[in-house]
């Protein structure tokens, strides 16, 4: 199996070496970010990041969950980013 697959790229580089190195290319880009440990941390800042940002809302005393202001700490903590 593995002298078919060599020959196989080894013919394939002597007819068309353009063709073979743009689909290595493309397979690193496809397979790249898979093995990235950047694609760990990206995770977590996304799922610490809120998607919908809150509205400034004047605190009348009826909505306990509405933070007093918009920059008020909420959700998870980004304290492991600080620690990298």
């Amino acid at each position: 199996m593995a002298g078919r697959v060599g020959s196989f790229l080894k013919n394939a580089w002597n007819k068309e070496p353009v063709v073979l190195v743009s689909c290595g290319i493309g397979a690193l880009a496809v397979l790249l970010p898979l093995l990235s440990p950047y694609t760990r941390y990206t995770g977590m800042m996304n799922a610490a990041i809120p998607y919908n940002y809150p509205v400034p809302l004047r605190d009348d005393g009826r909505l306990p969950d509405v933070p007093s202001h918009p920059c008020d700490p909420q959700g998870p903590s980004l304290d492991w980013m600080k620690k990298m």
